[in-house]
């Protein structure tokens, strides 16, 4: 070897981060040792979160009695999650993605664990309705986050099946969380479980810093103006034709959606007159539906194309939504409910990892963050309309209406280039 060369690759070597280089992205993703933990942290936070989503309400209706206070923390929490959506594209294309995420749970666990902490000396209801929104948007900060991240374990033709392991122990934690939280809740106290739902956020953080991402390719974006930064996500979309017509057909079948669950519950307690044992069995019926449908995503694309998968995923959506109101037995109800969530389940992973396979690397949190900021910006609109048309007249066609049109969403995506789009677009 040469001086020159021997140099060079001293250069290189002193270049390199220390420690072993990330798996290999060719190797099954159960034997990929940084998806593996990133897996178990990404499980634990969502386990946090739903936590929350029981205990912080039970807190509330502990200390007031009052439902519509509980209502108002929701939404207060929600529309936080929603402002912090437009700027978190920005936010994490422009930092080390591994430390925001880290930082996003100690962040957490801080917050969260103030709760318990204030509640020994009596309630304070003024500071849930400081910490849920502050968690809220960097919850939403750590979402955004995690998409980016997925790409920079696992090689290109396994995201698929890592966003559909991702989303299936999701959905298992999004169960197992308020079931634990509401048990928590009852033998020590709503406080209590707020504490635990803290301190998972912190053994996240810990699992999350013995991660190892790839480096990124291409330098870091100049710092623009926040609404810049949309523009820029929303002309990527934009310019891509499938991403294009994905935006537009999900813009309408979230607003279409979204209040499916109210339905459900509504047509169970009111039109069949079961009581609230009943919505549970249906939930977690339905919550086996989303893991199914997280665990065959990857084997039905392979063989499908992304276009046949998204597109008959949406299709059966419609058909079990139509078919809901009509529903009288509890069984077919659940079954029916599994059936849209499994097939929902499918068609946001297959849109998810699309993204992350044709977006270019330094632009992937703002074309996330634009593509959630549009999809979702009427679907309140649409829950309260849904809603509000069933308790006037009915459930039953009212579900016919919308589950038809997401038949016809399915329709209009044949005349898209979505049809044309196959395994690698």
């Amino acid at each position: 070897m040469t001086y020159e060369a021997e140099r060079h690759g001293e250069a290189d070597r002193r270049r390199r981060p220390p420690g072993p280089p990330p798996d290999d992205p060719a190797r099954p993703l159960w034997r990929q040792r940084d998806f593996g933990i990133f897996w178990a942290a990404q499980t634990l936070s969502v386990l946090g979160d739903s936590f929350a989503l029981i205990a912080l309400p039970l807190l509330v209706l502990q200390a007031t009695g009052s439902l519509a206070r509980m209502g108002l923390l929701t939404a207060v929490g929600g529309a936080a999650a929603v402002v912090a959506a437009v700027f978190a594209g920005a936010v994490v294309d422009r930092v080390d993605r591994r430390k925001l995420l880290i930082g996003c749970d100690l962040v957490r666990m801080a917050l969260y664990g103030i709760v318990p902490l204030v509640w020994l000396f009596g309630p304070q209801i003024w500071l849930l309705y400081v910490v849920l929104p502050l968690c809220e948007a960097v919850g939403m900060l750590f979402a955004v986050g995690y998409v980016t991240v997925v790409r920079g374990l696992v090689g290109t033709e396994q995201l698929t099946e890592a966003n559909g392991r991702l989303n299936a122990t999701a959905a298992a934690a999004g169960v197992l969380g308020p079931l634990c939280a509401g048990l928590m809740a009852a033998w020590s106290g709503p406080a209590t479980a707020v504490g635990v739902d803290a301190a998972s956020f912190g053994v996240s953080a810990a699992c999350l810093v013995f991660v190892r991402l790839r480096e990124r390719p291409g330098k870091s974006p100049e710092r623009t103006g926040l609404w810049r930064d949309l523009r820029t996500g929303i002309a990527f979309l934009r310019g891509h034709p499938v991403l294009r017509a994905l935006t537009a057909l999900l813009f309408v079948f979230s607003f279409l959606t979204l209040g499916l669950t109210d339905l459900v519950i509504y047509h169970l307690k009111h039109d069949l007159g079961h009581d609230d044992g009943a919505v549970g069995t249906v939930m977690a019926v339905g919550a086996l539906g989303t893991i199914a449908g997280a665990l065959l995503v990857a084997r039905v694309r392979r063989r499908l194309g992304f276009g046949a998968t998204w597109t008959g995923s949406v299709a059966v959506c419609g058909l079990a939504f139509a078919g809901l109101g009509w529903a009288r037995d509890v069984p077919v109800v659940a079954a029916l409910t599994a059936a849209f969530l499994a097939c929902v389940g499918m068609a946001g992973t297959c849109s998810m990892s699309l993204r992350q396979e044709v977006t270019p690397e330094p632009l992937l949190g703002r074309v996330t963050s634009a593509f959630w900021t549009l999809q979702y910006s009427a679907a309140p609109i649409g829950a309260a309309v849904l809603t509000w048309a069933a308790e006037r007249r009915g459930t039953a066609p009212v579900a016919l209406v919308a589950g038809a049109c997401c038949v016809l969403i399915a329709g209009a995506a044949l005349f898209t280039p979505i049809r044309r789009s196959g395994h690698r677009t």
